[in-house]
């Protein structure tokens, strides 16, 4: 079965027309990367997404008090501190659908090394990258994702897309042996991030009155597939995107932040918000599963990724998604009587079927709506 993608929802993918497209593939593209090396002044016009003068800026937050939550995980597992953290967890779900996290238990030593493969990587010559390209009719491997057309825009970013658990989803033709130790390195990182996703899911559940384990623990059987970003220096940022709005199709999504400096941002009550990097600290947002389960309590939030002109950005994202086994439709304890379902009940097929064979000018999440 194939699975993720990032970009759930078809008019931030710019639309081009409404025939039906199966985004399991990408067409190749220029490396971004290489034109950054070019020091070109002005952007070529396929990246071009703003005209001068527009007003871009303005859309951005400027409030100081207005931030992405943080969760404490060493709190959410402390009786004595349990009930005030899941409260907090609950707010952050409902009112941004993402938050950041300290003390998820993924090692520093993990995340530490897991920056350093991936910066590797992307420090590698273009032809040495090339070994490990994206092939025909596949989404996987180094890139960009849902090109789809000649004609379409392009996102300020190259990739590397991998699937990484279940192991036998695993394409070890397209996994890096340059950095020699990057195989190693990620498969360690994919099984620690499986293990706070598990426990992530488990306490946003725990927010809604669900006791039942059931949803998490189908995070243990899941896939885990992983985007390497790498965001390069840009002459012209505020013309550009590094990523389109989009709300993900995944259950969560984790997302590992290497610069110093923020890119990823979140639309908050009309405004982008700054997801501020923390040290340490790893950032999680909803996905449309879990939107579907919480039965549209919990949303998965759009974002996007900006670009700076000086310094190149890099970013590591997992999806996690619940195993095969399990339906996709809103919890049990959450309808009934005065709480209508407002999603359909689909197989785990039926759902990646819909998303990845949907029109381009359709909504993805409307689209399993009731």
């Amino acid at each position: 079965m194939a699975v993720t993608s990032h970009l759930s929802s078809p008019k931030e993918i710019l639309a081009m027309d409404s025939i039906t497209k199966n985004l399991e593939s990408s067409l190749q593209v220029p490396s971004v990367q290489e034109l950054a090396l070019q020091r070109l002044d002005k952007v070529p016009q396929r990246y071009i997404r703003f005209s001068e003068g527009d007003d871009n800026i303005s859309t951005v937050s400027s409030d100081p008090y207005v931030r992405v939550p943080l969760i404490d995980m060493a709190k959410l597992v402390n009786a004595a501190t349990q009930d005030e953290e899941l409260q907090k967890l609950h707010l952050a779900c409902k009112h941004w659908g993402v938050f950041q996290v300290l003390n998820h238990r993924v090692s520093d030593r993990s995340l530490k090394n897991v920056q350093n493969q991936v910066q590797g990587f992307f420090d590698l010559p273009f032809e040495k990258k090339k070994q490990w390209a994206q092939r025909p009719g596949n989404l996987e491997g180094y890139g960009q994702a849902f090109v789809t057309s000649e004609e379409q825009k392009l996102d300020w970013n190259d990739m590397i897309f991998l699937k990484s658990l279940p192991i036998q989803n695993r394409k070890l033709d397209l996994w890096p042996q340059n950095p020699p130790q990057f195989r190693e390195t990620l498969e360690r990182y994919s099984e620690e991030m499986r293990e706070a996703a598990i426990s992530i899911v488990k306490f946003i559940t725990m927010t809604l009155g669900i006791q039942d384990t059931q949803i998490s623990e189908s995070f243990r059987e899941g896939l885990y597939d992983i985007r390497m970003n790498c965001y390069p220096p840009c002459p012209e940022p505020e013309r550009v995107i590094g990523i389109v709005p989009h709300a993900d199709n995944s259950g969560i999504t984790l997302l590992l932040d290497c610069a110093d400096f923020p890119g990823l941002q979140f639309l908050k009550d009309g405004k982008w918000v700054n997801v501020e990097p923390i040290e340490g600290a790893i950032v999680v947002n909803i996905g449309h599963i879990i939107e579907v389960m919480t039965n549209g309590i919990y949303k998965a939030p759009e974002h996007r990724a900006v670009v700076n002109k000086w310094k190149e950005r890099l970013s590591i994202v997992t999806f996690c998604y619940p195993g095969s086994s399990v339906d996709i439709g809103p919890a049990k304890e959450l309808i009934g009587e005065g709480k209508p379902s407002i999603y359909k009940n689909m197989t785990n097929a039926e759902y990646f079927s819909n998303f990845f064979n949907r029109k381009l000018d359709e909504s993805f999440i409307d689209s399993i709506r009731i």
